[in-house]
């Protein structure tokens, strides 16, 4: 096995320090200050000079906030919520949503999370006005066509609850919305495909670009780019595809200034940005220049003017900066102190992104091409933080039989206190969701909680992961429940080997597709000691009946075709070899969850209690997949820290929320 960079536990900067034992040292990163004084920064736009982003706000229920930046004074940039609380902006299309607002025309057009339509309001107004009927369906991706005053987005629609979704390209006409009360005539430019996405319009508003794709595949599988011209009449003549098909993944079509067409392709194992009509990339490099499309309007480049792309891309699991000069051939690093970048969106040379750095909390920047300047819009944090308290992460490479595996490390870290000489840390491993996506090395409170506590934390990028290239996303291909197990599994064993960790004290955790990683590997492996699910699986059959029609189909790649492979499905449930599992476990549910539905917690939780295993099983009655309220939150954090310091003796520095622990001995 290899590694890079790895230290250990963190050595406290400061002459008074108290001697106390891993993991029940006092920390200032509290669950209160993680939802009390911080908000999620998604979806960051520029329109007319102004920036726009999404902020989910724990605080407010998980709100989903519209803001407006006039950043024109940089010395006092000035923002507002466009739309009045309680209103939420948020799609339930493909359950996870995206690509929820645009402006056009002095309007803002956005998805409503209440009823799910489409709403507008004047840009200085402060009443929306629906646009799209009532019914069973879900919007996203809105694009506004200037040219012919209407909105174009994909279309989810439900109607038929005996058989799937059917999503469409549709077209919103504004102009008959201005002239009559009745709900605005729609145009359906594209069906037939299972899933469509990206619609982006040429500069002269007489082509259409779009991605389309079909079961069984995901869109980071195989994806298919069309263009089409508009016909007279807005429609679209028979598109035609120019890009993707079987074995390659197509992200982010874009149109330059100049009416050229731009877009992402793997067919080279790396995500690279091509021009359309050639098949070499525009910068061929070992990077990825695109992340897997778990939500709509995700952009990673985009236009500073006809010559010059913005771009962020990563390499191995740590995101840069760049600017390509297409008519040079020439590309650049753009210095900045992130590691973590998403939301890039350009104009008029500016460009304006969401970023953050290994102790920098994730911030809305703007960009000036001009002066290759930087302006901090907004924080995701308003409560500052000592950064003493934090633990940067550390790259780890290591190796899992004849494959490398990358990870970050985060050696346990509070100046405030010291652990005794000769004792080893407990150590968290994370999984991270999906299972196709990939954990950053950007600032998350969610991990520093822990490493300012007296716990390392392991987050892995396992096989299947993004970031590092097609052929590595493919390892899961019919592993799921295998190698993805094995990765974290022998990352643990990695960090006690290098007497990083000790090998009683081994936890895991992880969420969604991590908290099957975390069920599988209690189950299948003796490595670990305890573990905590958020809205995990534990029944792969049930997943693949009961889910939605996004991830209907996903395992069948990652497991096999269901239900041809049933016995495989079987096999690789937890909930079958439920006497395997022997070692404490505490599980998170929403109650409104439709990805991963709550009997998915609750058959394992009942088996473990009549086992006499120690378990939790906390429940939230207004929360889907994923939590958004503060109180659902802190309830998480602070449960999973009792849940540890009562198997393992741990000294509280606070009273925890007194959970319930069936078959604990002294359990209260």
């Amino acid at each position: 096995m290899s590694s890079r960079n790895v230290s250990s536990p963190g050595t406290p900067s400061r002459g008074d320090t108290t001697t106390t034992p891993y993991g029940s040292w006092k920390s200032p990163i509290t669950a209160n200050l993680l939802t009390g004084g911080n908000v999620r920064l998604s979806e960051a736009q520029l329109f007319d000079g102004k920036a726009y982003w999404l902020e989910s706000r724990p605080t407010e229920k998980g709100r989903s906030a519209l803001v407006e930046c006039d950043y024109s004074d940089p010395a006092s940039p000035q923002t507002r919520d466009l739309l009045p609380a309680p209103l939420s902006v948020r799609s339930k299309a493909h359950e996870y949503g995206g690509g929820v607002y645009t402006i056009g025309g002095g309007h803002v057009y956005f998805v409503l999370a209440a009823d799910q339509r489409i709403y507008r309001m004047p840009l200085d107004g402060h009443t929306p006005e629906a646009i799209t009927p009532e019914g069973p369906f879900h919007y996203a991706d809105l694009q506004f066509d200037a040219s012919r005053n209407r909105l174009i987005c994909v279309q989810e629609d439900n109607s038929d609850p005996a058989s799937e979704a059917v999503a469409r390209l549709i077209a919103i006409d504004l102009k008959h919305a201005d002239e009559s009360d009745s709900t605005p005539r729609q145009t359906v430019l594209a069906e037939g495909a299972d899933f469509y996405a990206s619609p982006s319009l040429s500069p002269d508003g007489k082509q259409l670009s779009f991605l389309q794709w079909h079961h069984p595949n995901m869109p980071w599988d195989s994806t298919e780019l069309l263009i089409a011209e508009f016909d007279e009449d807005g429609g679209i003549q028979q598109a035609q595809k120019i890009a993707g098909g079987q074995g390659e993944s197509i992200f982010q079509p874009l149109w330059s200034p100049s009416g050229d067409l731009f877009y992402v392709s793997d067919k080279t194992n790396w995500w690279n940005i091509y021009w359309a009509g050639s098949d070499k990339p525009i910068w061929e490099i070992d990077a990825e220049f695109a992340t897997p499309q778990w939500v709509f309007g995700m952009s990673t480049y985009g236009f500073l003017d006809a010559n010059t792309i913005f771009c962020t891309y990563t390499q191995q699991g740590i995101w840069k900066l760049a600017r390509i000069d297409l008519k040079r051939g020439r590309h650049a690093q753009i210095n900045h102190p992130g590691c973590d970048f998403e939301s890039i969106r350009c104009g008029q040379n500016q460009a304006v992104f969401i970023g953050s750095g290994t102790t920098d909390f994730p911030a809305v920047y703007q960009y000036s091409g001009a002066s290759d300047t930087f302006q901090t819009l907004a924080s995701s944090s308003s409560v500052p933080v000592d950064a003493a308290y934090f633990s940067p992460a550390q790259p780890v490479t290591y190796s899992v039989g004849d494959r490398e595996v990358h990870a970050f490390f985060y050696p346990p870290h509070n100046p405030d206190f010291l652990a005794p000489a000769e004792e080893k840390p407990p150590v968290i491993v994370f999984g991270h969701g999906g299972p196709t996506g990939a954990t950053s090395a950007g600032l998350n409170l969610k991990v520093q909680y822990w490493t300012s506590r007296g716990f390392g934390v392991l987050d892995v990028n396992y096989s299947g992961s993004t970031g590092y290239g097609r052929i590595y996303r493919d390892r899961l291909e019919n592993n799921w429940g295998l190698l993805d197990v094995e990765d974290v599994c022998a990352g643990a064993e990695y960090l006690v080997e290098q007497g990083l960790a000790d090998p009683k004290r081994m936890l895991i955790k992880g969420g969604s597709a991590g908290g099957y990683t975390v069920l599988a590997a209690l189950t299948f492996h003796k490595t670990f000691s305890a573990g905590a699910s958020h809205y995990g699986i534990g029944d792969l059959t049930t997943l693949a009946r009961d889910t939605h029609k996004f991830e209907s189909r996903y395992l069948d790649k990652l497991v096999g075709p269901w239900p041809q492979a049933e016995n495989v499905y079987q096999q690789r449930s937890p909930i079958n070899h439920i006497e395997q599992l022997e070692c404490p476990v505490i599980f998170f549910q929403g109650l409104e969850d439709k990805v991963v539905p709550p009997n998915q917690a609750e058959t394992m939780v009942n088996a473990l209690r009549g086992r006499g295993i120690p378990v939790a099983y906390i429940t939230f009655a207004e929360e889907g997949h994923g939590f958004r309220a503060a109180s659902s939150i802190e309830m998480a954090l602070e449960g999973e820290l009792e849940f540890y310091s009562r198997v393992f003796n741990f000294a509280l520095a606070k009273a925890g929320p007194g959970i319930q622990i069936d078959n604990l001995e002294g359990n209260p």
